[in-house]
């Protein structure tokens, strides 16, 4: 399977990317291809332009895109799985990430309304996984419902909600006070998702 791995946090030397290398090192493993794209390190703009928010907001989906915005999909066009890896911070997604999707997952392309109101995609990704670390112990983001809600927004709006069948959440917590043990338990468990992927 060709695998984009994206990549939202603006250090790749992060424990974030750790948890990257660990998952892509599954995958290969077990012979999926990686695609790995950082959005920092390539500079993506996540600002919607009024000149694309007028498009949006037309639902026209034959309206012209900005060229980062069809390379985007053109990267998603060559991928059957999708991971995005980001850091869990403020109960979300970093705002580069938020911006991809609010750029990236356009009109026509992610989704569009049939006559009986029913959506459509163009998006042919069929596999899909959001793995991102979080300070929070496991039991703090339960209790607190962060998990619940991320998983939500996440994996039942921006993932399912465009038409991929299968998508799901790991929302890896407890990496506050950066224990060893705590880090090692997690890379495992990154590597090991990859190989399942």
């Amino acid at each position: 399977m060709h695998v984009l791995v994206l990549f939202a946090h603006p250090s790749r030397t992060s424990f974030t990317g750790e948890l990257a290398d660990a998952f892509c090192a599954g995958l290969r493993e077990v012979g999926h291809q990686v695609e790995f794209a950082d959005l920092y390190l390539e500079g993506f703009n996540p600002m919607l332009d009024p000149e694309q928010f007028q498009a949006e907001t037309a639902m026209d989906a034959e309206a012209a895109r900005p060229a980062d915005v069809r390379a985007e999909q053109a990267r998603l066009g060559r991928a059957q799985g999708l991971v995005l890896v980001y850091p869990f911070w403020w109960s979300d997604v970093p705002a580069i990430l938020k911006g991809w999707f609010d750029r990236v997952w356009t009109y026509g392309y992610a989704y569009a309304y049939r006559d009986d109101r029913s959506r459509s995609t163009a998006i042919p990704v069929r596999k899909a996984l959001a793995l991102c670390p979080a300070g929070h112990p496991d039991a703090e983001l339960d209790r607190q419902g962060m998990r619940e809600a991320h998983h939500r927004v996440m994996v039942e709006d921006r993932l399912l909600g465009v038409g991929i069948p299968e998508a799901r959440l790991e929302l890896l917590g407890g990496l506050s006070g950066n224990l060893p043990e705590v880090r090692e338990r997690l890379l495992v468990r990154a590597r090991e998702l990859g190989r399942a992927f």
